[in-house]
């Protein structure tokens, strides 16, 4: 039962009010002053108080931080006949939860109870009740699904209710849920070793890494000074979450899906996306700036080279643009006191790697690793990370300097769960979620296997070089070792294979308000 306290000067006309919440089951104590109210919320623990605004003595105004300094917790519902904006603001700035406008009707008050007091539950109760009413929908969805279009809006309706499931503490639907996405991706793997190689010989395919800038990128370019912000590791879900935070400062104009090239992985997909190319179409107009897996050499050091010459193909040589790539929070506050210097830019690039360090540090660190104990946590906090950011401040700045904004992102990651045994010699790589070689023993299920990887537009190390992509939630182990390596790995985030979460990532277009 809901404990409440009702502070009003004329409190005794309000017995029938009361004695109407009472009978919906909420224990009230009502009070005629702020100063014996304060006394009773020092000794007894109330969920709520409502608070007239206009008394004798301490106004309801003055009481609020009376209050909060004695119990932060406690929401406060004010009471008033003013509807002035002023005393609105005063209200609201300290923190009210609700307000009700006199005269008052005592429905009024019990919906903002509810609101206030049950939401949480009401919220969960009509979360299952939608999701047990869609469950055979999706079900039934999934054996249809034939196209890429069909496949980015189911797994969009995938999301957005994992998303909502993220307020339920009923664990057996979100691990329903979960059930449910398992199985898609298992169908969409099949989807992908389908289609994948028709579409990069033919124009029916989706926007993918190589042709993103051309589609998307270059359109605005053509009209207007863009921000384009790369965030490495940025999947469909994560964007969905910190999305309110960046329509602060701007409105989206459009919001897209694109796919991204095999393997998903930052040396492939994001080369691709600022080159314009697929990856063995950079490796041979730039063998100099190429490195394969088994190869020395940091093999995304020349991604502002790359689109310099893509934008060059495009007739984009006379914009101006200034390529900028965040790996730590000091440069990120240096790139906000420095903005005002590139803001005459064309072109901003701004690549930023946080959620690839936290996927790392997921792995490596302890602390991080009990921090993100699954989807939901990994997406809290990344909202965290971003509304703290002096990132978030860079995009409100670029929105006052008339900038439109375009986030993306090169590919995205998934929770391995699934260890499957790998064997390889000497060169095979070292990736979790795919692997190049010339000698690979795998298990055939659990892969998709390229004997032709030239077909693919993917570089071959040599002659006889395979690819193997993990799908769903597998990871490439090997039987050295085997055991220590599969606890490492287990349950943590990689990226390079076949799954949703990876394949399908965001495009948004914004404009500043």
């Amino acid at each position: 039962m809901s404990k409440l306290i009702w502070i009003d000067d004329e409190v005794d006309l309000l017995k029938p009010h009361i004695v109407f919440l009472e009978n919906k089951g909420y224990q009230i104590s009502p009070v005629n002053n702020v100063n014996e109210a304060l006394e009773m919320i020092e000794k007894e623990n109330f969920q709520l108080a409502l608070l007239d605004e206009n008394m004798p003595g301490i106004s309801g105004l003055e009481a609020i931080p009376m209050i909060k300094n004695i119990d932060s917790a406690i929401k406060i519902v004010m009471v008033t006949k003013n509807e002035e904006e002023l005393i609105m603001e005063q209200a609201i700035g300290s923190q009210i939860a609700d307000y009700i406008l006199k005269p008052v009707n005592p429905n009024q008050v019990l919906l903002s109870l509810k609101k206030n007091l049950q939401e949480e539950t009401l919220v969960e109760q009509k979360t299952i009740l939608e999701y047990q009413q869609e469950f055979r929908n999706l079900s039934m969805e999934l054996s249809y699904l034939k196209t890429y279009q069909e496949w980015a809006e189911y797994y969009k309706k995938i999301l957005n209710w994992e998303i909502k499931f993220d307020k339920v503490f009923d664990s057996e639907f979100s691990d329903l849920l979960q059930s449910q996405k398992e199985e898609a991706n298992i169908q969409f793997s099949k989807f992908i070793e389908n289609n994948y190689e028709d579409w990069l010989h033919s124009s029916d395919k989706p926007m993918m890494s190589h042709t993103l800038f051309k589609d998307k990128v270059k359109p605005e370019m053509e009209k207007e000074k863009v921000l384009l912000l790369m965030v490495d590791n940025l999947r469909y879900d994560q964007w969905k979450v910190i999305e309110p935070l960046f329509t602060k400062f701007y409105q989206k104009t459009s919001e897209d899906y694109y796919y991204s090239i095999l393997p998903t992985a930052t040396q492939y997909a994001r080369n691709s996306f600022f080159a314009g190319l697929m990856p063995s179409e950079i490796e041979k107009r730039f063998p100099e700036f190429w490195f394969n897996d088994n190869e020395e050499g940091n093999k995304n050091e020349h991604e502002r080279d790359f689109l310099e010459d893509q934008m060059k193909r495009l007739g984009l040589s006379g914009k101006s643009m200034k390529y900028l790539k965040i790996l730590n929070s000091d440069f990120e506050k240096k790139i906000l006191e420095d903005f005002n210097q590139h803001k005459n830019n064309d072109l901003i690039v701004i690549v930023y790697n946080f959620i690839d360090i936290l996927s790392h540090a997921k792995t490596d660190n302890v602390i991080v690793n009990q921090l993100i104990r699954d989807d939901k946590t990994f997406r809290s906090l990344t909202y965290n990370w971003f509304e703290n950011s002096s990132l978030l401040k860079i995009i409100k700045t670029a929105a006052e300097s008339g900038f439109k904004l375009i986030l993306t992102t090169d590919h995205g990651t998934i929770y391995v769960k699934k260890p499957s045994k790998v064997v390889g010699d000497r060169e095979t790589s070292t990736n979790i979620r795919y692997k190049t070689g010339r000698s690979l023993t795998y298990e055939k299920n659990d892969v998709w296997a390229i004997s032709n990887p030239e077909k693919l537009f993917l570089p071959k190390g040599n002659l006889s070089s395979k690819y193997i992509f993990a799908k769903n939630n597998t990871f490439l182990a090997y039987p050295k070792n085997y055991n220590h390596f599969v606890n490492y790995y287990k349950e943590t985030y990689q990226h390079g294979g076949i799954s949703l979460e990876e394949c399908i990532i965001p495009i948004c277009v914004m404009e500043p308000k």
